[in-house]
């Protein structure tokens, strides 16, 4: 479907992306896990700032995710693509 890079193999049931497929994907998952730890950092002191970081890494890591599975996001049924 898409002809960019293919860091994410699609879920094959369900909508959206499912584990990483290269080493892109993995330090993605990575670099999310870390900006999370950060916002959890910032909760005792600031639970607006928590919020804004989380928000950000989480649609940051969705829109990438999105646009680096192979075969893009859809409804899957379980059949082989």
């Amino acid at each position: 479907m898409s002809d960019g890079p293919q860091w994410f193999a699609p879920k094959r049931f369900g909508y959206g992306a499912g584990i990483p497929i290269s080493w892109q994907g993995w330090a993605l998952t990575l670099v999310y896990i870390v900006g999370m730890a950060a916002a959890i950092s910032l909760m005792r002191r600031s639970p607006l700032a928590f919020a804004s970081v989380a928000i950000i890494c989480t649609v940051a890591f969705i829109a990438v995710a999105a646009r680096t599975t192979r075969g893009g996001w859809r409804w899957r049924w379980g059949e082989d693509d």
